[in-house]
């Protein structure tokens, strides 16, 4: 039986997670609070700069509380790529966390300066099928294609309250979130010229694991360029998932904080072992 390591993005932050990458990896706490400048885990909630490298460290603590298994698969939604790459052996746990803290400071930024943007989640049977239909006509694009039945939207606000109605009248349940950009959505193109200069000074091995890009849904082949398009394309985790589940993989490990993947995973596969970290 295959295995595949996930790493988890946004939003699978726990109130315990700190408590636990102290225990098990202080350094690499240590290390946070160096490169971010404070501790992230005490910002989480004040935006992408803080919750994105308080992630990634839970979710590296995780992976070492498994004893650093070098995977056969892995993948991440959308933060978690840097995870899984770090996992995987082909970047170091440093240059990922630094690459991280920044992605994360240039994703707020940006979200803070690009005007009025924001995310609306499609719920239902129907809103991985219907999505497009709600988008086109208001302007948003895809962000993420979480699984069949969750879909969410990025765009201007302005476009929300409209596209929510539309939804609605489709049948689909549809929810605007809290959020403070239109996060894997064109609007986030300022943040790219930086980290795309800070990934071309990164160091990437190549490794025996295959890690599924977000991006493409297949193989990662150009890790800059893909992690770099990751800014503004939209993470399609749904097709992750079956392409991992093509290439055999029965056994789904959920590494970091929350079980936010292995809902989605209960809603894309069936007969599949899932086990969270």
């Amino acid at each position: 039986m295959s295995t595949a390591l996930l790493f988890p993005g946004q939003g699978s932050q726990t109130p315990e997670m700190r408590a636990q990458v102290a225990q098990v990896r202080p350094d690499l706490l240590e290390l946070a609070v160096a490169v971010v400048g404070s501790d992230p885990f005490l910002r989480v909630d004040e935006g992408t700069a803080f919750a994105q490298p308080a992630i990634f460290c839970a979710s590296v603590a995780g992976w070492t509380a498994m004893g650093s298994p070098t995977p056969e698969f892995a993948a991440g939604h959308s933060l978690g790529e840097i995870g899984a790459l770090v996992a995987a052996g082909a970047l170091s746990e440093r240059d990922g966390l630094e690459l991280v803290a920044l992605r994360g400071r240039l994703m707020q930024r940006c979200g803070e300066t690009e005007g009025d943007g924001g995310m609306i989640a499609l719920l239902g049977a129907e809103a991985a099928q219907r999505a497009e239909e709600v988008a086109g006509p208001h302007g948003l694009s895809v962000a993420n294609d979480n699984s069949p039945q969750q879909v969410v939207l990025s765009g201007p606000r302005s476009a929300l309250e409209a596209a929510e109605r539309f939804a609605k009248e489709l049948g689909l349940r549809a929810m605007i979130l809290p959020v403070t950009g239109a996060f894997h959505s064109p609007m986030m193109q300022p943040a790219v010229p930086e980290f795309e200069q800070a990934l071309a000074g990164v160091e990437f091995r190549s490794s025996s694991t295959t890690v599924i890009s977000a991006v493409t849904a297949q193989p990662f082949d150009d890790v800059r360029a893909r992690l770099a398009q990751a800014l503004t394309r939209p993470v399609r985790w749904r097709e992750v998932m079956l392409e991992l589940h093509a290439r055999g993989v029965e056994r789904f490990v959920e590494v970091g904080p929350g079980r936010v993947l292995t809902g989605l995973a209960k809603r894309t596969l069936k007969d599949v072992e899932l086990v969270n970290v």
